[in-house]
């Protein structure tokens, strides 16, 4: 990739929408593109690989906001990679919340699906039932 980009092939390049870049620029997560002569604006091989950054610590699981903090870390020098891995367990302990979470409901789910009778009518099922009480 060259140094520049117009945001259409940043987009293509980074597997993402434009909307989703210039989405990026106003909530301060990418930096405005510089402008050339031309007032054309094109991004580098930087924008790129923050893009890269960005979806990488998305998939795992980091929120945009998260992600701002991360960057942050990056670029201060007063901050170590200490402060990166208590972000980085706080998101596993977050991670391992969820997963308690899911299992329980996959347990309270399951347990619904063994009181069902399949050929009774809707109107006496028990799943139906059990969320109409509440339960």
């Amino acid at each position: 990739m060259g140094t520049n980009l117009t945001i259409g092939k940043l987009a293509r390049a980074a597997n993402l929408n434009i909307e989703t870049i210039r989405y990026y620029e106003r909530i301060e997560l990418m930096p405005y593109a510089k402008r050339n002569a031309s007032g054309y604006r094109y991004y580098g091989n930087d924008d790129l690989h923050r893009l890269h950054f960005i979806g990488l610590a998305k998939r795992h699981g980091f929120s945009l906001n998260e992600i701002k903090e991360l960057l942050e870390l990056r670029v201060d020098p007063q901050h170590s990679c200490e402060d990166v891995r208590r972000h980085a367990q706080g998101k596993v302990d977050e991670i391992n919340v969820k997963i308690a979470e899911l299992q329980q409901m996959k347990r309270a789910l399951q347990q619904l699906i063994s009181t069902c009778h399949q050929h009774s009518p809707d109107s006496v099922c028990p799943i139906l039932e059990a969320f109409e009480q509440g339960q």
